[in-house]
C-alpha cells in the first residue's frame, strides 16, 4: 500500500468567523488519482488552498509527506489569474522552473528546451512568444498545464482544470492528467463533471463544507450521497 503524501487531521479552514470547511480527517496515497467534488459552495477550493499552505487551518493540522511542499505543484482556477499583465506564453511556461532554477543560476540550453517540449506537449508549439492576454481560454489552460510540467512536482493540485474549454482541450488535457498518474505522480483534481470522475477518476472525495465520502469513486458518487450533499450545502441539515 502506497504511503499518505497529504494526511488532514480534523481540519477546519475559514476566514475570520466563517468556516468553509469543518473537520475534514483522510489522506491522498501516493499515486493517487482523486477528484474533490461537491455543489457550490462545498469548500473545495478552500480545501485546495489550505493544502498549498495560503490558508492556515483554524483547527486540525495538514501533514505533507517529508514535511515539505517542494514536491508540490498547483493549477488555479483561471479567474483567479491576472491576464492583463504583458507577458509571453513562453515566459508564463518558464516560471515553472522556478524552484529549479531560482534567481542566480539562470536559465541555460536545456531548460530552454524543457520549456518548448511542454509547449509542444501541450499543443502550443508556436505560440511562445504570444502575450497571453490574447490567449484563448482553453489555450490558456494548456499554457498553464506546460508550467506545471516544468514543475516536474510529485504531487498535482488542479482546481477546476477543464472549467470553460472546449471538449478538444479537455480530452488533450485529461490524457496529460492520466499519463501523470502512470508516472506514479499524485494527481488531485475539484471537478463538477461526475461522468468525467466516474470514468477517469479511481477515488473520490465529495465535500459539502465538510467530507461527505472520500475513497473508491463507485462508493463516494452514490445518490445517497450526492443528495446529502446538496441538503448540506443549502444547510437543511445543519
Amino acid at each position: 500500500m502506497n504511503h499518505a503524501v497529504i494526511e488532514l487531521d480534523q481540519v477546519s479552514l475559514g476566514w475570520r468567523d466563517r468556516v468553509a470547511v469543518r473537520d475534514v480527517s483522510g489522506a491522498f496515497a501516493q499515486g493517487s488519482l482523486t477528484a474533490i467534488v461537491g455543489p457550490n459552495g462545498a469548500g473545495k477550493s478552500t480545501l485546495v488552498k489550505g493544502i498549498m499552505g495560503l490558508v492556515s487551518p483554524l483547527r486540525g493540522r495538514i501533514r505533507l509527506a517529508g514535511n515539505s511542499r517542494h514536491q508540490i505543484a498547483c493549477l488555479p482556477q483561471l479567474g483567479e489569474l491576472d491576464r492583463s499583465f504583458p507577458i509571453s506564453t513562453y515566459d508564463l511556461v518558464a516560471m515553472g522552473a522556478w524552484r529549479r532554477v531560482g534567481a542566480w543560476k539562470g536559465f541555460d540550453k536545456s531548460e530552454h528546451e524543457r520549456v518548448q517540449a511542454a509547449l509542444t506537449t501541450v499543443g502550443l508549439a508556436d505560440f511562445g512568444p504570444r502575450i497571453i492576454g490574447t490567449l484563448s481560454g482553453g489555450q490558456m489552460q494548456r499554457a498553464l498545464f506546460a508550467r506545471l510540467l516544468l514543475h516536474d512536482a510529485t504531487t498535482l493540485l488542479l482546481d477546476e482544470p477543464f472549467a470553460a474549454v472546449d471538449r478538444h482541450t479537455t480530452e488533450d488535457l485529461m490524457a496529460l492528467l492520466q499519463e501523470w498518474h502512470r508516472e506514479g505522480r499524485t494527481v488531485i483534481a475539484v471537478l463538477h463533471d461526475l461522468d468525467m470522475v466516474r470514468a477517469c477518476f479511481p477515488e473520490a472525495l465529495l465535500m459539502a463544507g465538510q467530507a461527505v465520502a472520500w475513497g473508491p469513486t463507485s462508493e463516494v458518487l452514490t445518490p445517497e450521497n450526492l443528495h446529502l450533499a446538496r441538503h448540506l450545502c443549502a444547510g437543511d441539515y445543519l
